[in-house]
């Protein structure tokens, strides 16, 4: 890839972070399998309780109810199953409640018949309609089962903030369980899962400066467990089988130690950031429409459109400019489509929308350059004839 290029990618993958390519490094070094008994063993299992109570620490979990995964996808296909245990008893989910704006890793309904799961609305502001999961709640037939809510902390397009704690008190209420994916959250608002009241959390390494290929299902505690995806040797506690990706989940902890430092100051900067980017965008076109802007959102994303812009054209016309942003999420195999969150959000599927997401490495000068580069693309689209 050429110098000179702005990354303002950060919400599809964070580079990744010193601190982790250190702790990556050094456990290379180790040459024992964290389940075998022998000291070079015992070496690789205190690194990954290292990594464990790490990664825990940074969404205020214990430690022992952590269950590392090959990413959050695999951790959301973990936790939505219709089976579960109570100890020894079987337990049944009746059904799945899913917000409209869910990523497809938990929009999909993980192990669920998709006649099981149920949309819950939400509002044009894009936030999960309260109301309406009252309502859903309510109207929960539980001699099928349980029900079992899906609900992301912060969306990962517009980076709005979902109002998790007051949803749980309506799920819990009607005896349900919450899943809180918190992949977009972790680092950039503080998360607690016991203040938030979640009974199972997704999170990943990526998205924080760790390395791919590693996530995490936490749960509040052990008693109601999942049926487990991946069976085999029983590693994870038998939550999840299959040698765990050792020098992966030290990455993960390493950089998850140092997301937790210093919080609220490098978050204000970003936020700040951020701000003059969307200001300087009014400026150069007063007809752009930034989602999610009206309500609480976290300070690193800007998903915008610019009216008469397609997101595949735009998304190409700021990569010309050195520019790395996505149009959306990028979970999708580098596809490019309408956006179902802002479809959910009752907005004109067809509308272009592209997403800038800043990080702790994001500068003043990579700001100036996005900006010019809105302007640019701006002018141009002007001179084709489309009103601003």
């Amino acid at each position: 890839m050429a110098l000179n290029r702005t990354y303002l990618d950060w919400n599809a993958t964070a580079p990744l972070s010193a601190p982790a390519r250190a702790a990556m490094l050094e456990a290379l070094q180790l040459p024992g399998n964290a389940s075998s008994v022998h000291g070079e063993g015992r070496l690789s299992r205190a690194a990954v309780d290292k990594a464990r109570r790490q990664v825990a620490a940074l969404v205020g979990a214990d430690p022992a109810h952590l269950t590392f995964t090959s990413g959050a996808t695999e951790a959301s296909n973990h936790v939505l199953t219709p089976e579960y245990r109570m100890g020894r008893s079987p337990v049944a989910i009746g059904a799945l409640y899913v917000s409209a704006i869910e990523h497809p890793a938990i929009r999909e309904g993980g192990r669920f018949d998709p006649v099981q799961v149920i949309e819950i609305p939400v509002t044009p502001t894009g936030i999960a309609d309260l109301s309406a999961l009252e309502t859903l709640m309510a109207a929960h037939d539980h001699s099928l089962g349980l029900p079992m809510v899906g609900l992301m902390l912060v969306n990962n397009e517009t980076g709005v903030i979902q109002p998790v704690a007051e949803a749980a008190e309506i799920v819990h209420r009607h005896r349900g369980l919450l899943v809180v994916d918190a992949v977009q959250a972790v680092g950039r608002i503080p998360v607690d899962i016991t203040r938030l009241d979640a009974d199972f959390m997704v999170i990943s390494s990526h998205k924080i400066g760790g390395p791919k290929g590693v996530g995490a299902l936490i749960s509040r505690g052990e008693v109601l467990m999942p049926k487990p995806l991946i069976r085999g040797g029983g590693q994870e506690k038998g939550h999840r089988s299959g040698t765990e990706n050792f020098h992966a989940i030290v990455g993960f902890g390493a950089a998850a130690a140092a997301m937790s430092e210093d919080l609220d100051d490098r978050n204000a900067g970003i936020g700040a950031l951020r701000d003059r980017l969307e200001g300087e965008m009014r400026k150069a076109a007063a007809d752009v429409m930034i989602h999610g802007a009206d309500v609480p959102r976290v300070g690193n994303t800007c998903f915008f459109t610019l009216p008469g812009l397609k997101a595949e054209t735009g998304q190409i016309a700021f990569d010309i400019e050195g520019i790395a942003l996505s149009a959306g999420s990028a979970c999708s195999s580098g596809k490019v489509g309408e956006s179902h969150v802002l479809t959910a959000m009752g907005r004109d599927p067809q509308l272009g929308a592209l997403r800038i997401s800043l990080g702790p490495d994001t500068t003043d000068e990579d700001i100036t350059r996005a900006v010019a580069a809105f302007a640019k693309i701006a002018a141009r689209r002007k001179a084709q004839g489309v009103a601003a």
